[in-house]
């Protein structure tokens, strides 16, 4: 059935109060992405400093890096970029995010590495340790909740749960699983970090998207809870 011309208009002014409202957002989604992706390559820096073990993708872009001479920003952006490629296949979209994603955080941690000196104390470096695990979640939280788009190795784990039919759970394990052996066998530092890393880094980003979520997105929408009342179980949905 043919809307009216009343609902024309409605929907008009609807998707124009949208529009309006996503360029009104646009500045501060621009910065939570370069925020968040330079500050994403700097707790990769952090984690290299502490010396205890790195996240399962920095073990196999360290592992390149002894063998070619080349610094580990440089094979992480040598990384993506390729890693993107595989996307064509797969006929995944990349957007704004993804391509900064290939460059910035590879170029924010060898800037970090190139101003942090070496640290020799135990304590310290495991203050460094925990400090950049942290970081490394509210990276993720700011740049992913501006919605530019995945990154580059985001976008594969999405690209081939589609193609196989496997679980994203089952797909992103494979992938990392695999990286890490490979870079533990190109010399990569693996260790009580990447355990580290690997427990905490899902709870610390959904934390930080919902801390970093853009107004009206899903988000940053409240949780519903149970309650009971008057002696008897009633389900209530209650805001925050």
């Amino acid at each position: 059935m043919e809307p009216s011309i009343g609902t024309r208009r409605g929907g008009s002014l609807s998707a124009s109060r949208a529009s309006r409202g996503s360029g009104r957002r646009l500045p501060r989604r621009l910065v939570q992405l370069y925020a968040g992706l330079a500050l994403y390559g700097a707790s990769a820096a952090l984690m290299v400093r502490a010396g205890l073990g790195l996240d399962p993708w920095d073990v196999f872009h360290q592992g390149i890096a002894e063998h070619t001479g080349l610094s580990i920003g440089t094979v992480s952006i040598i990384v993506g970029a390729l890693v993107l490629l595989l996307w064509w296949p797969m006929r995944e979209r990349p957007g704004l995010g993804t391509v900064s994603n290939v460059f910035m955080v590879g170029l924010s941690m060898d800037a970090t590495l190139w101003l942090l000196p070496h640290l020799d104390a135990l304590a310290l470096r495991v203050v460094l340790l925990v400090a950049s695990v942290v970081l490394n979640g509210a990276a993720t939280g700011l740049y992913i909740s501006a919605r530019f788009g995945p990154g580059p190795r985001d976008g594969l784990m999405t690209g081939l749960h589609k193609v196989t039919g496997r679980s994203i759970r089952l797909v992103r394990t494979g992938i990392e699983v695999a990286v890490l052996i490979s870079g533990i066998l190109l010399g990569g530092s693996a260790g009580v970090g990447t355990v580290l890393y690997a427990l905490a880094i899902g709870p610390l980003a959904q934390f930080f998207l919902r801390v970093f979520a853009l107004p009206g997105s899903p988000e940053a929408q409240p949780a519903p809870r149970v309650v009971a009342r008057g002696g008897g179980r009633r389900r209530a949905i209650l805001r925050r």
